[in-house]
């Protein structure tokens, strides 16, 4: 099997899953070289990873075996790096969210289409076995026809935790932007695409403590709200409604719930690939646990790239695309925007459901 070159640009937190799955996990892929404006950072991926280069941006554009680039700088870099390897007639593969702005998304997706490469974006957890399971169950009827939707994120931030947590509270951070790509990205690929939404915000805390070690006590100003709640018209009729918080200190709350004329169904943390999936059938008096159909239950990150050179390799659409990730961006500009004219707002994006993983796949494929 040829394997597609890939390389990965930004070596912080979450690479490290990247690298590995790319590197040992999916065999269709080679990643080939990486970079990060921190030496250090690369040095210590080349200790674990010696068959891996480090490279500059521009090498890396120039590098004819490469063809997929993983974009994982943080959300300013987003829309400034993928354009420069599409310019250079590469693919990408973002980390959420796709970018910070509709309209850096709208080009971003039109200069992929004419240079005929692919745009792909995290999260790439709904191609999981969890939610895999959930949308078998849903295309076989289980639950009847789709009324309602309800999802919850909510936690106090990053602050505790995070080495660097100031971007979260600055545009393009926020709880909706940061962690609504995870539950919005899931109930598309369920429920299919939003045609209306409202929403309302608020700032809670204007000033957050960094308490986590390597910048304990700086002070961090607010510039994103922190508590999000949305209402989601589905194009399909089923309406749901999405909570994201860093303002919340506990709660008794599902990830995601899904509502239909013949039964629930309870969607397992669409922040992770596994999970178990949940159903109460009409008549029943208690939830049954659902056994997954589909693999890729453990942490799959990187399955999204690697769907991407098994789309080119097959001709297909790949499934984290472009399209689907825009209309995540669409939906969450929407709810910030619902909230600050106090009106609904129609949405001008659209997509396809992207297709349902096979079952019975190896461990490593895709097709």
């Amino acid at each position: 099997m040829k394997k597609t070159g890939v390389a990965i640009v930004g070596c912080g937190n979450i690479s490290g899953i990247y690298f590995k799955n790319l590197c040992e996990v999916f065999n269709n892929v080679e990643v080939k070289a990486c970079a990060d404006l921190e030496a250090e950072r690369v040095a210590a991926k080349l200790e674990e990873y010696p068959e891996v280069k480090a490279a500059t941006l521009e090498e890396i554009l120039a590098d004819p075996e490469i063809e997929i680039v993983v974009n994982l700088t943080t959300p300013q870099g987003h829309a400034p790096v993928a354009m420069q390897v599409i310019e250079a007639g590469k693919s990408v593969h973002n980390e959420k969210p796709l970018v910070l702005t509709r309209e850096e998304g709208k080009a971003l997706v039109s200069a992929a289409d004419a240079k005929g490469v692919r745009v792909g974006c995290a999260p790439d957890t709904f191609m999981g076995g969890g939610i895999q399971t959930c949308r078998k169950l849903i295309d076989d009827g289980w639950i009847g026809d789709p009324v309602g939707a309800q999802a919850f994120m909510l936690c106090h931030g990053h602050e505790s935790w995070h080495p660097d947590p100031e971007f979260y509270y600055k545009v393009g951070g926020g709880p909706m932007f940061d962690m609504g790509p995870y539950y919005l990205t899931a109930l598309v690929a369920l429920l299919g695409p939003v045609k209306r939404v409202s929403g309302s915000t608020r700032i809670s805390f204007p000033e957050r403590t960094i308490t986590s070690a390597k910048k304990f006590g700086e002070k961090v100003d607010v510039e994103i709200p922190t508590h999000v709640t949305g209402i989601l018209d589905f194009a399909s009729g089923a309406i749901g409604t999405i909570t994201t918080s860093f303002d919340v200190w506990g709660a008794n709350v599902p990830c995601i719930e899904i509502f239909g004329t013949e039964g629930s169904l309870s969607v397992p943390d669409p922040n992770g690939f596994g999970g178990v999936p949940k159903v109460k059938r009409m008549g029943a008096k208690e939830w049954s646990d659902v056994p997954l159909t589909h693999g890729y239950a453990e942490n799959a990150r990187g399955i999204g790239p690697a769907d991407i050179a098994a789309a080119i390799a097959g001709n297909r659409p790949h499934r984290a695309n472009g399209a689907l990730a825009y209309h995540v961006l669409d939906i969450m500009h929407a709810v910030h925007d619902a909230s600050d004219q106090g009106a609904h707002v129609m949405l001008e994006s659209s997509c396809e459901r992207p297709a349902a993983m096979p079952m019975g796949l190896l461990k490593g494929m895709l097709d």
